[in-house]
């Protein structure tokens, strides 16, 4: 048997574009690529905008489980302050407003929803306080074991609102600070061009203290 010649080279075993050589270095530059990717901050923004947005969501049920007790607790001032009629109507009122103000994930960069969301519920905080504040006027209220119940879940609610909120202002902030600084400055003038920044919560100083009942 006759051998060839000469042997047949590489590229004539392997065409340039299924070289094995080739598809490796095409394999390493993609992975190079992707590292710099991720290096250079592109899944950041998105990923800071779903913690704010799991912050916010978190806020909302804080206010939701409050406005759940709400029902009991007037029932209850009801039973022994029936001439309380005004404070009474001015928490229900509160919390009817408070429950029909909401803002969901697309809302979060409209500061005016923002603040009034804030007001009804700042309203509602300030309503709390006077029924609250009432109920020292009733000893057999102040000692009644359900009312003491209720006023007990309400402050740690309160307590559970005013984390809720300091999370997501630090959460916002993180976000809305990533959008103008480098190096995820350049994602968010490019392919992260529509999202913009969350609006700041911020509460007054009455709004952030939780009702009490001193005893």
């Amino acid at each position: 048997m006759t051998l060839p010649a000469t042997l047949p080279s590489t590229s004539q075993i392997y065409p340039p574009s299924q070289s094995p050589l080739r598809q490796l270095r095409a394999l390493l530059v993609l992975v190079l690529i992707g590292i710099g990717v991720s290096g250079c901050g592109y899944n950041t923004i998105p990923t800071l905008e779903e913690e704010a947005k799991a912050k916010w969501a978190d806020v909302q049920n804080q206010y939701q489980r409050r406005a759940d007790l709400i029902p009991n607790l007037v029932a209850t001032v009801q039973g022994y302050a029936k001439q309380e009629k005004e404070v009474l109507t001015s928490v229900i009122e509160a919390r009817a407003k408070a429950t029909s103000v909401k803002i969901d994930a697309s809302q979060l960069t409209d500061p005016e929803k923002l603040k009034q969301f804030q007001e009804a519920q700042g309203q509602l905080s300030g309503a709390l306080g006077r029924l609250l504040a009432v109920s020292e006027n009733y000893p057999d209220l102040k000692s009644n074991q359900n009312f003491l119940a209720l006023q007990s879940q309400l402050e740690g609610t309160e307590n559970r609102i005013a984390v809720a909120r300091r999370d997501y202002i630090e959460a916002a902030r993180v976000f809305n600070t990533a959008l103008r600084t480098f190096p995820t400055i350049l994602w968010a003038k490019t392919l992260f061009l529509g999202h913009k920044p969350l609006a700041a919560f911020t509460a007054n100083e009455s709004a952030q203290t939780p009702p009490q009942v001193k005893f």
